[in-house]
């Protein structure tokens, strides 16, 4: 017979939610100009918008907060934070920031070179601008099978040694400033790379002298599914499986935000020398002292704390569980999402959801709103507003045009989950009579946290 599960928690404090009328959110979304992002929080009544620095925090946590060390200059809760990584991740030199996308800016400033091109396993939106203004460009050397929202490939994060191999032909080693590797990878829903795959890269950048540079924000998540997965594995925990990933790559960027369930925080690390050098030098700069970063020394402690928490077999199985839970929930509805269902969140497809609508009318925007006016349940688009515009001013046009339900680590019960599905369903019921969108304000970077919309 088969047992039911449940988190390995329990309450000690709860946040009262607020209900609102449709007609109620109706009016706020309009007003947001049908972006999520531009919702005040307190018209949300669940909130799926990110897992990034939502996630509620432990009694351990919170105990380490007040030993916090909030001294300018070699706080011990820095040495605390160092310690953990070094033991839990296995890179030698680490630099604090305010959250990934700190790292990002210091990564890419110290290792692109104008005109190198730096090939991932799919883009993310910051990494990519990030990687942009310092003079880099991307590639993206995925697998085909993550542009296919209903291949189940149990390893749709895995790069494509036969295109990287291409571009190193074509352009010389010397022009691939390094390798970037997400685990988890988000915009193909969370997905995750094996270690058969990273194994084969790191034999192949070896013997081209190329860098793996890690983002890191979700390894937990990835070590989870290669120990479900992958042969080999089963028998070994998350934490030897997120060490041996680490052991492969030069160096990361991690938002602390994800994976290591705080509030705020990141980190850079690396294996080189000169490169933590020339890091230390340009934190100062954009972020703050090289053993601060941005951070409070009571967030440094509880990175500490939470990056321990984050690698326990029973916190992943829990986490995970919650997404498949809902995720498994819609395909039994009939609900077209990304397959196989991913690590932080359930992704629906929105050009299955709404066939109707041509991608340039943005319809993983539209529907994002559309769920948002039906229950208050708060998504984002991942798709055509996300991937934002190539240098000649037309917009990329994504594969995968997505709605991404994120759901935050140890903050909804399973009954919450219901009444996302629930929504949903109510939404995909109504689905033809959803109308497009037009776009009539678009920042210069990164459109989707800002961008506002008019329904067509």
């Amino acid at each position: 017979m088969k047992r039911s599960w449940a988190e390995p928690y329990k309450m000690k404090m709860v946040e009262l939610l607020k209900t609102t009328t449709r007609a109620h959110r109706l009016k706020a979304i309009q007003k947001a100009g049908y972006n999520t992002f531009l919702l005040p929080s307190e018209d949300v009544y669940i909130d799926l918008l990110t897992d990034s620095g939502t996630n509620a925090m432990s009694d351990r946590q919170w105990s380490a907060f007040m030993t916090g060390d909030e001294a300018y200059a070699g706080s011990k809760s820095y040495y605390k934070m160092e310690e953990t990584i070094q033991e839990c991740y296995g890179y030698k030199y680490v630099i604090p920031t305010h959250q990934g996308r700190g790292a990002e800016n210091i990564l890419s400033q110290v290792m692109i070179k104008k005109g190198q091109i730096v090939p991932g396993n799919m883009y993310f939106t910051t990494t990519r601008v990030h990687q942009e203004l310092a003079g880099g460009k991307f590639a993206d050397i995925i697998i085909d099978e993550a542009h296919d929202s209903t291949s189940l490939h149990p390893f749709k994060g895995n790069v494509d040694i036969g295109k990287l191999d291409a571009l190193v032909k074509k352009h010389g080693a010397d022009k691939i400033a390094y390798v970037s590797l997400a685990s988890g990878v988000n915009m193909a829903g969370g997905q995750p790379f094996s270690m058969e795959n990273l194994k084969a890269l790191r034999t192949f950048t070896k013997k081209h002298k190329i860098k793996i540079i890690h983002d890191m924000t979700r390894v937990g998540e990835n070590a989870f599914f290669i120990q479900e997965r992958e042969p080999g594995y089963k028998n070994k925990s998350i934490r030897q499986i997120v060490l041996e990933i680490c052991n492969l790559t030069d160096g990361a960027t991690m938002s602390a935000k994800k994976d290591a369930l705080v509030n705020i925080g990141g980190f850079m690390a690396t294996n080189d020398p000169k490169v933590y050098e020339e890091a230390t030098n340009l934190v100062v700069v954009y972020e703050g002292l090289h053993t601060y970063g941005g951070l409070a020394g009571r967030d440094m402690e509880a990175i500490a704390v939470g990056i321990r928490e984050s690698l326990d077999d029973n916190h992943q199985r829990a986490r995970i569980g919650q997404v498949h839970y809902l995720g498994n929930k819609l395909i039994e509805m009939g609900i077209p999402i990304v397959l196989p269902i991913g690590g932080h969140g359930v992704f629906l497809d929105a050009k299955a959801f709404l066939p109707h609508l041509d991608q340039e009318q943005f319809p993983a925007q539209a529907l994002a709103a559309e769920i948002y006016v039906d229950s208050g349940v708060r998504s984002m688009e991942r798709g055509i507003v996300s991937a934002g515009r190539k240098p000649n001013g037309e917009n990329y046009h994504p594969q995968l045009e997505l709605v991404r339900l994120t759901i935050p680590r140890r903050v909804y019960t399973q009954a919450h989950m219901d009444v996302v599905a629930e929504s949903v369903e109510a939404v995909f019921e109504k689905r033809e009579k959803i109308r497009g969108l037009k776009m009539v304000y678009e920042p210069k970077y990164l459109r989707f946290f800002q961008a506002r919309f008019e329904k067509v």
